[in-house]
């Protein structure tokens, strides 16, 4: 049976009016202005949403969802399934799995396994390595979203820090490139400046001085320069500097930039004031910054030279997560919260709802050059998501569904809620009820 969602607040492509949309299998069939007339032949499932928004799904660029080879910490299914909870109806997953996905064969096992167990839309990355040139030349930009190269600190073999295989990486690979940026060599100079200080108990308000400023800017600058020199298709991630927004555009369109830009949530929300409280919970590669840092980035989703935002989503156990800085993993659960956490942000005047939309759903689509996704259009998949602006909800324990049980956000209360998520068409997420039979589907991308 067809869906019509009626009454909403639609916010999309820049513009929030009241209005109905109609749903047929997977896609969209109509979009109806208020006042129009609504004419149906056949029978549908009515879901009124009067006094909500209803936005397309989000599109994440940026998650680890630990499978293969670490599903203690969470697993494809249990984070595609908190993901749809909040509203990410799609994502692309990196390589540092274990094994590390740095083969086609790999990769394609990846796709196999999303294909039964992800509730979500998704994509994979191919990782680089100093040695896998050969295979990543012969990625298929039509159906892998990229090649992730760390160029800073990596788990395994993944830092990629060879200068003659960086060329041939920016000058050969056929799809876009997406980095990781921190100096390996500063990181590892600041780090024993510390450690000659403090030995292993290093407190976490140094680590936005060990991953410093001048580590994510030489390796930024430095991906910057190759994609210029080779004509390459770089989406540089995590940002988390004001110095670095020096090295971007917000000239052209997403679609028709060469290099491009991300920001995640966790740096737009905290800063290193929040270090006391937090601990090393908000640890994450590349760090949490200053104020400063925070209000440029800000400022920089706002004027376009971020293009989007994303998570970054890296869900470890809490005893991992509970030792000192120096020991601690560095990342954290973010999928559920990103988009209420946006809203939020919305609310308190940094943004406006359309901005978010913009930054979420639509850049993401055009930046990868997404088939059908991003927008609220006929004939575009139905990926959307119907948001309560005025739902107070407080994150603790017993709503969390990460699979690692917790969230930096736990005590936050954010005024909007997720109602209900649709994932091809179907309703994933309703009202706190998660359909657990739901299945995504592989994302493509025009070429």
């Amino acid at each position: 049976m067809k869906k019509l969602i009626c009454n909403a607040n639609i916010v999309n492509e820049g513009q929030i009016f009241k209005g109905s949309v109609l749903i047929g299998h997977d896609r969209i069939e109509h979009i109806y202005r208020d006042g129009d007339e609504i004419v149906l032949k056949n029978p549908v499932e009515k879901i009124e949403a009067e006094g909500m928004w209803l936005l397309p799904g989000v599109i994440d660029d940026q998650v680890h969802f630990r499978e293969p080879g670490m599903t203690a910490k969470g697993d494809i299914f249990t984070e595609s399934r908190a993901a749809v909870a909040g509203g990410v109806t799609s994502y692309m997953e990196m390589p540092n799995t274990k094994p590390q996905t740095t083969t086609l064969e790999l990769l394609e096992e990846k796709y196999a396994l999303a294909a039964t167990r992800s509730m979500a839309n998704y994509s994979f990355y191919l990782g680089a390595t100093n040695q896998n040139i050969r295979e990543l030349v012969k990625v298929n930009p039509a159906d892998v979203c990229g090649v992730k190269v760390f160029m800073g600190s990596s788990t395994g073999n993944m830092l990629v820090d060879d200068l003659d295989t960086l060329n041939r990486i920016f000058a050969e690979v056929p799809t876009l490139i997406a980095t990781h940026c921190e100096d390996e060599p500063t990181i590892q100079k600041n780090l024993s400046y510390y450690k000659n200080i403090y030995g292993d108990n290093i407190g976490c308000e140094f680590h936005p001085f060990i991953r410093s400023e001048e580590a994510c800017y030489k390796s930024s600058s430095f991906a910057v320069e190759m994609a210029v020199k080779y004509g390459t298709r770089l989406h540089v991630l995590h940002l988390s500097t004001a110095r670095e927004m020096s090295l971007f555009s917000n000239s052209s369109p997403v679609r028709d930039k060469k290099i491009t830009a991300e920001a995640c949530v966790h740096h737009l929300w905290f800063s290193s004031d929040d270090y006391a409280r937090y601990g090393s919970r908000i640890k994450w590669n590349p760090a949490i910054k200053t104020e400063n840092d925070r209000l440029a980035l800000i400022e920089a989703v706002n004027s376009g030279k971020i293009d989007v935002v994303a998570t970054d989503h890296a869900p470890h156990l809490i005893e991992e997560k509970s030792n000192n800085c120096y020991k601690s993993y560095s990342g954290g659960p973010l999928v559920q919260h990103s988009l209420v956490a946006m809203l939020q942000l919305a609310k308190q005047g940094y943004f406006t709802v359309e901005k978010v939309v913009e930054k979420m759903c639509h850049a993401p689509a055009e930046l990868f050059r997404i088939h059908k996704r991003g927008y609220i259009r006929p004939d575009y998949y139905a990926d959307l998501v119907l948001v309560n602006p005025n739902s107070p909800q407080l994150v603790t324990t017993d709503n969390i569904l990460y699979k690692c049980g917790w969230s930096p956000f736990e005590g936050t209360t954010f005024d909007a809620a997720v109602v209900t998520t649709f994932v091809n068409g179907k309703k994933v997420f309703d009202k706190g009820e998660v359909n657990d039979e739901v299945r995504g589907k592989r994302l493509t991308f025009e070429v």
